[in-house]
């Protein structure tokens, strides 16, 4: 057994001091002057503010309880209770993080032993029931490469008085689930879907399991049919009449010629929750190309487009900036160049994105929209409609070669699924 020895600092408080303000003009005035109760509830002000963001635990969750909790832990039965006052309480404060729990408690760096335990999560579904309880499943926090990154495999219910449950699970039974879609059907739950770790990720299988609402347990469905594969992100819909479940948008994981490739799902299906049978409601046949480097590096869009942003500017720290892209980079770029990267040689207009649309363009060609969506390690080119095949070369050649140009690299052009 190991023990952990921290010394935890005497918490400092500014009672006393807000005190010794107020208290200070000692004088038969301060009874009736307005300076000290001023003065009282300017103090007050900001420490209420600060208790709001970093709200304190109660005294049933001690630090010793918080350490025997602080990791995520896997079930071993269907279900398996796993309700503690250090999660429940963290449970009811979803806001906070991993990180910012550990910090609260002093714990151990995650880095050295591990993440810790939040349910601050992207990926997780929420389901209200009819009793007024609400059914939290799975989810991920932060990204690969964070110290505290996890996704879950568990089950939070949080009761009509706000008090809480935790269930886990086997893997075998629930695997780490994340990105689904939760459907109530009945006194069940159906989960479709999932990003999970990439181990976990089967081309042309669809995940389905369903919860127990009465039980919590969770049982995995088999279903028939021609199945979307592997989904996530995307939006369930029960039918009016209860019996089919559609599911559009999202992403799929399809294969290319030499590897896997998730991509934009542009098509619509429905299960039939009795037969649980999968059929395909649309085949739009969206083409999606992907293009990235060939020596497999990181895309160096991002840089250059934030050395634009400091050309414009005009002051010390963008200069600063400049020098310091400039040298990761390894040469100028050509921004004129960057700045028509996504105006191909052939008629299009140029169509007006939202504010929170990711990086890239959108254009219409002869009445089709073509989307550019840039991302870390690609660049992906989709065609919203049916494009002649010298149109669709001619977008997809230009756009490989400007891309070749401005990172000075070999790009591959790939279309997904085909």
């Amino acid at each position: 057994m190991i023990a952990y020895h921290w010394r935890v600092p005497k918490p400092k408080t500014k009672k006393k001091t807000a005190r010794r303000l107020v208290a200070a003009p000692r004088s038969r005035t301060k009874a009736v002057g307005k300076t000290p109760a001023k003065t009282k509830a300017q103090k007050r002000k900001p420490e209420k503010r600060k208790q709001e963001k970093k709200p304190a635990p109660p005294r049933s969750v001690p630090r010793d309880l918080f350490l025997v909790w602080r990791m995520p832990r896997i079930g071993v039965r269907n279900p398996h209770p796993m309700t503690n006052a250090s999660w429940a309480w963290l449970a009811q404060h979803p806001e906070m993080s991993g990180w910012q729990a550990n910090q609260l408690f002093d714990g151990p760096s995650s880095l050295g032993v591990g993440p810790c335990w939040c349910a601050n999560r992207f990926g997780q579904s929420k389901t209200t029931l009819p009793d007024g309880r609400t059914i939290a499943i799975g989810g991920e926090h932060e990204d690969y490469y964070d110290p505290d990154f996890y996704i879950y495999n568990d089950v939070i219910v949080t009761k009509p008085d706000g008090s809480v449950e935790i269930h886990g699970y086997p893997y075998d039974v629930f695997p780490p689930t994340d990105f689904h879609s939760a459907t109530l059907v009945g006194e069940r739950i159906l989960v479709i879907g999932c990003l999970g770790h990439p181990r976990q990720r089967v081309v042309g299988h669809t995940p389905v399991y369903a919860l127990d609402t009465k039980t919590l347990a969770i049982s995995r469905v088999e279903t028939t049919g021609d199945a979307p594969g592997w989904l996530f992100k995307h939006e369930a819909t029960l039918s009016d009449d209860g019996t089919t479940i559609t599911v559009r948008g999202g992403e799929r994981l399809v294969a290319t010629v030499d590897r896997e490739e998730l991509c934009e799902s542009f098509d619509d299906w429905s299960l039939d929750v009795a037969s649980l049978r999968w059929t395909r409601l649309t085949d739009r046949r969206f083409q999606q190309w992907v293009l990235a480097r060939e020596d497999g590096k990181t895309s160096q869009l991002f840089t250059i487009e934030s050395i634009r942003w400091h050309v414009e500017g005009n002051t010390p720290w963008d200069r600063k900036q400049l020098a310091y892209l400039r040298g990761n980079l390894g040469w100028d770029p050509d921004l004129a160049l960057h700045a028509t990267r996504y105006s191909p040689p052939v008629p299009h207009e140029p169509l007006t994105r939202a504010p929170d649309a990711p990086s890239g363009a959108e254009i219409m060609v002869n009445g089709v929209k073509v989307r550019y969506v840039e991302e870390v390690s690609c660049v992906r080119v989709v065609i919203c409609g049916a494009l002649p095949d010298a149109t669709v070369n001619a977008l997809i050649h230009d756009v490989r070669t400007k891309l070749a140009a401005l990172e000075r690299v070999p790009f591959t052009a790939i279309r997904a699924g085909a």
